[in-house]
């Protein structure tokens, strides 16, 4: 759901019309629009070459992971490793366009750190994969676009927390 939808659906629970502030947030989001769609084809267009650096740099952190035994150890599990970091890249473009982190939470967060646990993932390695994900990202942006983006990859790291 959008900021500007979740903004409306809160006021009208409330039976009430949008505040100044409400205002001035749904103003803010809308002439920011230019700026997230372009963020948004920017990572889908680079999203092979941020999750390659990102691969890259976690199995640096992490070499266990693609030794004998770990986590990623062989391409098959390697690239299924990978295969979850274009998801968290996507969940990131949807909240980017919807200006909300409600987003992120309903797809991709509740249930997260049970599901790795689980599967025997390492939280610390997925938090530290989502903050290689994350630097992968920021180099494809311009500042701007990063401080905007940031925020989303933060909010999935806290939630793996």
């Amino acid at each position: 759901m959008s900021l500007v939808s979740q903004i409306i659906l809160n006021a009208d629970k409330e039976l009430r019309y949008l505040s100044i502030g409400e205002l001035q947030s749904i103003q803010n989001y809308l002439r920011t629009g230019e700026i997230r769609t372009t963020i948004s084809a920017k990572l889908r267009d680079n999203e092979k070459e941020i999750i390659q650096q990102a691969g890259k740099a976690i199995f640096q952190i992490h070499p266990e992971y693609i030794a004998p035994g770990g986590n990623a150890e062989g391409p098959r599990k390697r690239s299924l490793c990978l295969r979850d970091y274009g998801w968290y890249l996507r969940l990131v473009t949807y909240g980017v366009i919807t200006g909300d982190k409600n987003s992120i939470e309903k797809i991709g967060i509740i249930g997260v750190r049970e599901m790795y646990n689980s599967l025997g993932v390492p939280i610390i390695g997925m938090i530290d994969s989502i903050n290689c994900l994350k630097e992968a990202t920021i180099k494809t942006l311009e500042a701007d676009e990063a401080a905007i983006v940031e925020p989303y990859f933060d909010f999935i790291i806290q939630g793996m927390s």
